[in-house]
């Protein structure tokens, strides 16, 4: 399946392109000579990261050097402004000097930005890495933040009763689930409400309070949302439309088609639009 068949952006002024990295061509892509659009682009996330696994490093790399392939665009383009954004853990990555020396090399004054999205009006934590480039002046040393005051998980929810949900203690859930909810509860008390966070390894205890941000939206199926009914606390995992709020998109940003999975493996690999716009905002204003 691919992205432009899962993600649907509408609206008057809405455009999705299907180019290939390898042979980006001005033919393919409806920009006239002489537009100063700036180039935004984003390569693969996954293994961006440093691997623990000593026999997934060759393929780990060839992820990587991905990266590279914003070459091609730029060099078939040349826009004045490029944007590109991906996990923070590419700093370290033993080729980024390079591609940013290549980058300087075809003119462009460059700069980094480390974000969070919670500062830009969004209901999630979520720091990326921007670089960012201009080929006329050096960027702004700074993206101004949006918001001193955060959203929070509460205002992503649906309203209740709109999904289906289970008991919390059910003799077929896990211990380690039921773990993480015992350790909510011994915090927030016996009928609070809270999210059951899964695949990470920070110092939260597996579970977060609905007053925060939502912590990063990945790939994979994450967040559970444990709520009392007045009888006995239920629980159901976060659905797309509220992933969908987490990573500030519009309600006109549809997925027509795919599964559950596919769009959520999207969202996690998606930019979040209000940092984008601010950042742009930062070079073209």
């Amino acid at each position: 399946m691919s992205i432009p068949s899962l993600l649907r952006p509408t609206g008057p002024t809405s455009q999705l392109l299907a180019l290939s990295p390898k042979k980006p061509r001005k033919s393919t892509c409806p920009i006239s000579s002489g537009r100063s659009d700036p180039l935004t682009s984003c390569w693969r996330r996954r293994s961006a990261r440093t691997t623990r696994v000593r026999r997934a490093a060759p393929r780990d790399e060839d992820s990587r050097a991905t990266a590279f392939f914003v070459l091609n665009y730029v060099q078939a383009f040349r826009p004045r402004w490029l944007v590109v954004e991906n996990v923070i853990h590419m700093r370290p990555w033993s080729r980024y000097p390079e591609l940013q020396q290549v980058l300087q090399g075809l003119g462009y004054h460059l700069r980094e930005h480390v974000l969070d999205a919670s500062h830009f009006g969004v209901p999630q934590a979520r720091r990326r890495l921007y670089l960012v480039g201009d080929r006329d002046r050096q960027p702004p040393p700074e993206v101004a933040p949006k918001s001193s005051s955060p959203p929070t998980v509460e205002s992503i929810l649906d309203p209740p009763d709109t999904w289906r949900t289970s008991p919390l203690f059910h003799p077929r859930r896990a211990q380690t689930t039921l773990t993480r909810a015992e350790r909510a509860f011994a915090t927030l008390g016996p009928n609070a409400s809270f999210l059951l966070v899964y695949y990470g390894t920070d110092g939260g205890g597996g579970w977060q309070d609905l007053g925060r941000p939502l912590r990063t939206v990945t790939t994979v199926d994450r967040f559970a949302l444990v709520a009392h009914n007045g009888h006995e606390p239920r629980m159901r995992m976060l659905q797309v439309t509220e992933l969908r709020r987490a990573m500030g998109l519009h309600p006109e940003f549809l997925f027509p088609v795919g599964t559950r999975r596919d769009q959520i493996r999207l969202l996690g690999n998606g930019v979040c639009p209000p940092v984008m716009t601010a950042v742009v905002g930062s070079l073209t204003g």
